[in-house]
Formats: C-alpha cells, structure tokens, sequence
C-alpha cells in the first residue's frame, strides 16, 4: 500500500474555533433524547448548568491548525482519498498538546485533531518571566529542537509548528531552534518533547537530593 500527500490551499482550512466539538455535540443529542414527562425539567435544567460548565471549560482552550494535508491511500478498489489534521491545543497557562486526526472530511479531521490533542497534554514550568526555566533539547524522528530561557521582552524567537506549540503552552520569551527536519508534525512532537522534559530548580534540587542554594551556586 502506498499514501501520497498534497498540501491543501490555505483558503480551505477552517479555524479550529469553527469546528464544532465532539463533546458539544453528544451533549446536544442527550438534550434531545431526553424529553420525556416527570421530572424531565429538572433533569434538563442540570444538563443545561453541565452544559454551560462545559462551555466555559471548553472556552480556556485554544486549537490552531497547524497543516491540512490530502493524503491518498492505495487500497484494493483503488484509491481512498482522505484528510489529515495536525493541531495544536493549549490554554496558554502551561499546558499544550499536539493532536492529528484523519478523516474524509476536513472539519472532521479537524475535530479529531482537536481531540487528540487533548488526550496528550503536557505540563509545562513557567518562570515569572513567562519563560522556560532551562535549556531543553527535544527530538522526534529526524526533527531536534532546541529551546532556551530568554529575558523579558524577548518574545517568542521561533518559527513553523514550533513557535504555534510554545504560544500556546503559554511561554512569552524564550529562544528556539530547529536543528534537524523541516516536518510540522516531528518538530511538533519534539517541542513538546523538549517541554516535557522541562524540570524547575525546586525539582530538580529534590530528585539530586540537595538545597536549592546548592543549585545556584
């Protein structure tokens, strides 16, 4: 078997905001579903206060397309066309996650990208700086990524899906590098990769069993 790529027009990728969720949409099927007589208002009032929490809930997050691609899949019949998503989702408060979704449809490949991007979130150490607090090295098949600390009023000095990773985590100044392969989805990985492996002082102080003026000295 054998899968072809083409990269679709910028003009056909929706925003990630437009795409309707899957969460949101099972709970409108329950709403519908469950009408029936004697105590269906009651019941229904709970789901509509679940169903604002899970609105606000939902509204911390924030999804970026990163690439759409056409992929092509040679099967017995002939060919099966379909559309592969790669997302990032992140609340800009230390947590990020890349997702990819595949389906025949763009907004359903979207979906699941988004999806998938929440199943595989990272926790990330932000400083007062909104900064990184040490150099981290992350790699992914071809792809390495470096990042660094940076000083305050920096920005973020980074480029493609590494730059859309670390807005997303959060991170305001810090200092990235692509070493290796050019693929969105591998430096994608391995941004996060390198966020995963980020460990503040106190931590690190605590698993080498010293002060933390030991640290710094």
């Amino acid at each position: 078997m054998t899968e072809t790529n083409e990269q679709v027009q910028s003009g056909d990728i929706p925003a990630a905001a437009d795409v309707p969720s899957a969460e949101g949409q099972e709970r409108r099927g329950q709403g519908r579903g469950d009408g029936k007589a004697g105590g269906g208002d009651r019941r229904g009032q709970r789901r509509g206060g679940d169903r604002r929490g899970g609105q606000e809930r939902d509204s911390e997050w924030q999804e970026r397309v990163v690439q759409i691609r056409r992929v092509s899949k040679t099967v017995k019949g002939g060919k099966k066309m379909s559309f592969r998503a790669i997302v990032v989702v992140g609340n800009e408060r230390g947590q990020v996650g890349v997702g990819v979704g595949k389906a025949g449809d763009v907004i359903g490949a979207v979906r699941k990208g988004v999806a998938d991007g929440k199943k595989h979130l990272v926790k990330v150490p932000l400083t007062r700086t909104s900064s990184v607090p040490t150099e981290s090295r992350g790699r992914d098949g071809a792809a390495s990524v470096l990042i660094r600390p940076a000083a305050p009023g920096t920005g973020v000095i980074a480029g493609g899906s590494i730059r859309t990773v670390l807005e997303l985590a959060g991170i305001k100044n810090v200092l990235a590098k692509r070493l290796g392969s050019k693929t969105p989805l591998n430096n994608a990985r391995a941004a996060m990769e390198a966020l995963g492996a980020l460990r503040t002082h106190k931590e690190t102080a605590k698993e080498r069993g010293i002060s933390l003026e030991q640290i710094y000295s």
